[in-house]
C-alpha cells in the first residue's frame, strides 16, 4: 500500500505586493489545483481574503489568520522591523520560525522581508550572510544567479559561501548533481577584477570543495546556456537581473509592434504563431518568479511585487519544491563541509608560514 503524500504547509503574506490579496489567493488556487497535498495559511485582512477564497475551487484545505496591519512598500527595513510585529508579513514568517508551516511566500517589500526573515529564522550555522537567488532563462536551460541584492558589497568568503548555497539550491530544484558554476567578473582572465574575486576563484578551484567551477565569466555569458549558477555581489547581480528583465520586456514589445505593421507581417505571425508562443513562454518572467533567501534556517520565497496570479503561483511552487526535496538539510550539510575544508586549508597555510 502506497503511503500518502505528506502535507507541505505554506504561509502566504496575503497583503504583500501590488495586486494583493487577489493575486495571492488566485495564485494559490492555481497551485492547489495540481497539488492537493499543499496546506495554505493566508495572513492578512480576513474581510478581504475570505470572499476571494469562496470564489475559488481548490482552496478547501486553506485557513486565514487575520492581521490588522501590512508592511508598506515605502517602509525601510528598519521601520518595518520596528513597527511591523503585527503585520501579515511578520506573522507569516513567524509561522515558519515556530515550526507550524514549512515555508513562507511574500510579494511584499524586499528589504523588509529579508530583515524580518533574517531576524526570525536566523542564519544557518557557518553562514556569514544570506543571499537572494533566482532563475532566469538562457538559450537552453535555466541559470541561477545570486546574490540579487541582499549584499551590495561582498568579500571572498561571502562569494565562496554563495557558491555552495547556489549549487545546493540548483541541485535541489533541478536534480542536476554537478551544476556548472562561474564567478561574474569584468573578464575571463585570471588577473582581471578585484583581489577578493581572485581569492574566491582560487578557493573555488580546490577540488575538495566539490564545486564544478568554470572560472570567471562575463555578462555576455549569462544567457549562453553554458552555466548553471552565476555568483556575484548583490549590487552587480541586481543590475544584471533587472537588465535581463528589461530587455525581455523590450523584445516582446518590439516584436508585437513589428507584427502589427502590415498585412504581410500579420500573415507571418499566423504562420509562426506556435513558435512565437513557445518563445514568449520561454522568456515570460512569470515562469521564473520566486527568489529564495538562501542561508537561513527556514524557506522564505520572495515573489515579484508586480506579478499576477500565474507568477505568484510559480513562487509558491518554488517554495513547495524546496520543501519536498529536503533543501534545508542538504544545504546545511554542504556549508558545514565546505567550512571545515576551508578552515583546514587556512590552518595548514598558517602552519607553513610559521615553519618557514
Amino acid at each position: 500500500m502506497t503511503s500518502p503524500t505528506p502535507k507541505v504547509r505554506i504561509s502566504l503574506d496575503a497583503m504583500g505586493g501590488d495586486n494583493a490579496p487577489e493575486c495571492v489567493v488566485n495564485g494559490a488556487d492555481i497551485v492547489c489545483a495540481g497539488n492537493p497535498h499543499l496546506q495554505i495559511t493566508f495572513f492578512g485582512d480576513e474581510e478581504r481574503i475570505e470572499p476571494l477564497i469562496k470564489r475559488t475551487r481548490h482552496l478547501t484545505n486553506s485557513s486565514i489568520i487575520h492581521t490588522e496591519d501590512a508592511v508598506s512598500p515605502d517602509d525601510t527595513a528598519s521601520q518595518a522591523v520596528r513597527r511591523g510585529k503585527n503585520t501579515s508579513m511578520w506573522l507569516a514568517i513567524a509561522n515558519v520560525a515556530n515550526g507550524e508551516v514549512d515555508a513562507v511566500v511574500s510579494a511584499g517589500n524586499t528589504g523588509a522581508l529579508m530583515a524580518m526573515s533574517k531576524l526570525q529564522l536566523r542564519t544557518m550555522t557557518g553562514v556569514t550572510r544570506p543571499a537572494i537567488a533566482a532563475f532566469f532563462p538562457t538559450k537552453s536551460e535555466l541559470v541561477c544567479m545570486l546574490d540579487l541584492g541582499a549584499n551590495l558589497e561582498c568579500d571572498a568568503e561571502n562569494l565562496v559561501q554563495f557558491s555552495i548555497l547556489g549549487q545546493a539550491f540548483y541541485r535541489s530544484l533541478t536534480g542536476k548533481q554537478s551544476p556548472r558554476l562561474g564567478l561574474l567578473n569584468v573578464g575571463e582572465e585570471e588577473q582581471k577584477g578585484h583581489e577578493y574575486l581572485r581569492v574566491a576563484s582560487r578557493q573555488l578551484s580546490e577540488p575538495e570543495l566539490g564545486v564544478n567551477y568554470q572560472g570567471f565569466v562575463e555578462g555576455s555569458d549569462l544567457v549562453n546556456g553554458e552555466l548553471d549558477v552565476v555568483v556575484t555581489d548583490g549590487f552587480s547581480g541586481n543590475i544584471a537581473l533587472k537588465t535581463a528583465e528589461g530587455i525581455s520586456a523590450m523584445f516582446t514589445t518590439l516584436l508585437r509592434r513589428s507584427l502589427k505593421k502590415s498585412i504581410l507581417s500579420r500573415i507571418g505571425y499566423l504562420l509562426a504563431r506556435t513558435a512565437l508562443k513557445d518563445m514568449r513562454r520561454h522568456i515570460d518572467p512569470r515562469s521564473y518568479n520566486g527568489a529564495v533567501f538562501l542561508g537561513l534556517n527556514g524557506i522564505a520565497v520572495k515573489s515579484h511585487g508586480g506579478t499576477d496570479k500565474v507568477g505568484f503561483a510559480n513562487a509558491i511552487t518554488v517554495a513547495a519544491e524546496l520543501v519536498d526535496h529536503g533543501f534545508l538539510p542538504d544545504v546545511s550539510e554542504a556549508i558545514a563541509r565546505a567550512n571545515i575544508i576551508l578552515e583546514q586549508k587556512k590552518d595548514n597555510l598558517e602552519q607553513k608560514k610559521e615553519d618557514g
